[in-house]
This record gives C-alpha cells, sequence and structure tokens, in this order.
C-alpha cells in the first residue's frame, strides 16, 4: 500500500485518505466517490455539503460523484441509450453512483500516488451493460480522475457518463468561467431549447446547461479567492453546468438553504449528441486535470 495511503471511515462507508505533496484526497469506496480534494493552507477545490449524510445505498452531495451509464433522467438521453434500459423507475445519474466499488490497484512513485477503483460484479444490476468500468485516480501535483469503458460484450453499446464535479468557490456571484465562448448548449431552465454562448458565463440566476463542441480547456475565476481552476479535458466534447440557486436549494436533500452560494458544478461528461458509442471490445478514455493557480 502506497505510504500516503490510509483507511477511514465517513459514516457507514468505507474511506481511502491520501496525502501527497501538500495534498488531500479522500474517496468513499462507494460509488469511487471523491469526496474531498484540497491543497494545504488553501480553500478546498471541490465543494463538500456541510449536510453531506454516509449512508450505505444513499448517493452523497458534493465531491466527485460517477454518473454511469446514463447521465441525469434516463427519459433525457438519447434514444439510443433509452432503448437499452427497461426497469421500472430508472434511478438519476445511472447505475453505480451507490454500489461499492473495489480499489484494485495502487502504484506510487515520488512523483504521484495512483489508485484504480471498479465497481463490485456482484452488486451491479442485470441491466448494467456488458461493459468494463474503471475509474482512475492520479494525484501528482495535481488532481486527475479518468473513466475508463471497455465494451466486452458482442454488441455494441450507447451511453452518457459524467464526472459530477462540485467546485468550491467564495460566492457564485463574483465567479466566472472562461472557455465556453460560441459553444451551443441546451437549456434546462428555458424547456431545453438550444442557445450559443457569448463570451464567459457568470451566475444570477438558476443555471442548468448542457455544453456542446467545447475545446479541452475550461477556467473558473474566483477573484475573492484569487484563484483560478483549470479544468483540463480529454474524451469529452460535453459539460453540463449546473447552480440550484436560491429556491431549488431549499427542497434539495443534504443542501443547505445557502450553499448555492459556495458551490458550482462543471460536469465533464458524454451527454447529448457527444454520448459514447462503443464497438465491441472498443475501449474509450474521458479524462478531467483539476489544477489551481493564482488569479
Amino acid at each position: 500500500m502506497p505510504t500516503g495511503l490510509t483507511q477511514i471511515t465517513r459514516g457507514e462507508l468505507a474511506c481511502w485518505q491520501v496525502r501527497h505533496r501538500g495534498q488531500t484526497l479522500v474517496i468513499a469506496e462507494q460509488g469511487a466517490q471523491v469526496l474531498e480534494y484540497r491543497l494545504d493552507n488553501e480553500p478546498p477545490v471541490l465543494w463538500l455539503s456541510e449536510k453531506a449524510q454516509y449512508h450505505h445505498g444513499q448517493g452523497i452531495r458534493g465531491g466527485v460523484p460517477v454518473c454511469w451509464p446514463w447521465f441525469g433522467g434516463l427519459a433525457f438521453n438519447p434514444e439510443t441509450v433509452r432503448q437499452q434500459y427497461t426497469q421500472p423507475d430508472p434511478p438519476a445519474h445511472g447505475l453505480v453512483r451507490a454500489l461499492p466499488w473495489t480499489l484494485v490497484h495502487t502504484r506510487q512513485s515520488p512523483e504521484q500516488i495512483e489508485l484504480a477503483f471498479q465497481p463490485d460484479p456482484d452488486s451491479l444490476p442485470e441491466s448494467c451493460p456488458a461493459v468494463q468500468l474503471t475509474l482512475k485516480i492520479i494525484l501528482d501535483n495535481a488532481l486527475t480522475l479518468s473513466l475508463e469503458n471497455h465494451n466486452q460484450g458482442e454488441e455494441p453499446m450507447a451511453l452518457t457518463q459524467a464526472l459530477h464535479s462540485y467546485f468550491a468557490v467564495s460566492d457564485i456571484r463574483q465567479v466566472t468561467l472562461q472557455g465556453l465562448d460560441l459553444c451551443p448548449y441546451v437549456d434546462a431552465m428555458d424547456n431545453w431549447h438550444s442557445h450559443r454562448q457569448s463570451g464567459p458565463l457568470t451566475f444570477r440566476e438558476e443555471t442548468d446547461r448542457l455544453y456542446l463542441q467545447l475545446g479541452h480547456t475550461l477556467h473558473i475565476d474566483d477573484p475573492e479567492w484569487q484563484r483560478r481552476i483549470t479544468l483540463s479535458v480529454s474524451g469529452s466534447e460535453s459539460a453540463v453546468v449546473w447552480n440550484p440557486w436560491i429556491d431549488k436549494s431549499q427542497r434539495l436533500s443534504q443542501f443547505a438553504d445557502d450553499a448555492w452560494q459556495r458551490m458550482v458544478c462543471i460536469e465533464t461528461a458524454r451527454v447529448l449528441d457527444n454520448a459514447l458509442f462503443l464497438a465491441a471490445g472498443e475501449c474509450h478514455d474521458m479524462s478531467v486535470r483539476f489544477v489551481t493557480s493564482p488569479l
């Protein structure tokens, strides 16, 4: 076991804590969900709800949940994804968020620690596709998350997915998101109509947008904390941007009424026209790297 890796618990859940180069990372085995990521003496990079609950079989509000093999409500996914699943009341954000995952390997060098998790095969529902899913987590001088799909079946598969990242900010009303200019998006707050972004994105109301045709870099600029979080992405051309604002915050579980001020979700994804299609035997890797720097 790497020297910077220890086992801890949060409520009912077994977790792993990683310490490396002045950074702390906490991962729950349930869902392989990254709960915390921060640098010493700095505000956290990831937001975790102060009302988060750590129960078996229940999603945790914050960090980076894994959404797979569909994102959001199944009914809002492309037909090629919907037609593969017939179970009643399909859960939002897929099948693996609240399942046990297994730490299948670790690697350590002076430069980095790498962990790889896979869903416990005995816990996967019968409706789960014949795709081996692996989440690789690399901590060097920043954090990289890589979601790997390997279609081990004999038929092609269609899926949507996301690394549902909650970022900590000083005040969402002061934050600017750079890197979306001219990108088309579907606005869930406007009856799923399509629009095109003009300039950077600022936040003045509830925001729920699915962006397409993205480049490989986004920046969260936070002037109060004098910090920029850079998201460097590969294997994806779509992202979901979400903040519940005031009214919805009061209806969300595990969410303080004023928590909307302190978080923003920017979810590296494969959604809508950017859904993932895997031929039999095909592999695909979607990754995002979080780097902080002074603004």
